[in-house]
């Protein structure tokens, strides 16, 4: 009897033991963490948009079927969009295409304000350009540019116009890139002594709160010509 009561206490130890054991592996597996993984988010709806210090999308712009399209109605001042959101370190990827003659811009880091009339007062700008047909312009303004600040190198190829551009805008902690048609064409670090300089050379005097902020919103730019966007989309960094 005393052996039959011994093996069965066994058999409950290590019943008990596997238990326990199993118990501490679903523990264990519990706390393992998944990778966060940053991914593309689309941008090409219209409750991404809206107007610059305004709560609805403009009239001067439309967007349906994945193009966002700017009809030029606005002129300089007055008619920008910005994203809904806010983004500090980016990778974004855009197709673009513009009329004859004509001006648009991506900005990024944008402050909202209604001290503020454009998103160029605050904010860096990737400039969209027809370079052929735009007059009386110096190379930081042409197209890929970091409008006002740095101009595009020799590795700049911009297709014709009514054609469509792909290209792409990185900042991360301070690292800026700016891509066309799949070659970098303008590097700068936004923390560099050149690049202080480069904001206080006098080009930004009208604007004191020009490249202040690391962090805004998205913007598109009515400058008074027709201009269309699409396959936008964003990447937390």
């Amino acid at each position: 009897m005393r052996k039959i009561i011994g093996a069965l206490s066994i058999v409950v130890l290590m019943g008990a033991c596997k238990e326990k054991k199993e118990a501490v592996t679903e523990k264990e597996v519990e706390l393992v963490e998944t990778p966060i993984v940053n991914d593309w988010v689309s941008l090409t709806n219209a409750t991404d948009w809206r107007g610059y210090n305004k709560e609805e999308l403009p009239d001067n712009w439309s967007i349906k079927d994945g193009i966002i399209e700017c009809f030029g109605k606005a002129g300089d001042v007055g008619g920008d969009v910005i994203s809904t959101k806010t983004y500090d370190n980016f990778e974004l990827v855009f197709e673009w295409k513009i009329s004859k003659v004509g001006n648009s811009g991506v900005f990024y880091h944008v402050v909202e304000d209604t001290i503020y009339h454009s998103p160029y007062q605050t904010g860096p700008e990737y400039q969209v350009l027809d370079d052929d047909g735009y007059p009386d312009i110096d190379d930081s303004q042409y197209a890929g540019a970091n409008y006002q600040m740095h101009i595009a190198n020799d590795k700049k190829e911009l297709k014709a116009v009514g054609e469509w551009n792909t290209s792409k805008i990185i900042f991360n902690n301070g690292h800026t890139e700016h891509w066309l048609n799949g070659e970098k064409i303008v590097e700068f670090n936004k923390y560099s002594d050149d690049w202080k300089e480069r904001r206080n050379s006098g080009k930004w005097n009208d604007y004191p709160d020009y490249g202040k902020t690391n962090d805004g919103y998205l913007a598109l730019q009515d400058h008074g010509a027709g201009v269309w966007y699409r396959n936008v989309k964003i990447k937390d960094l």
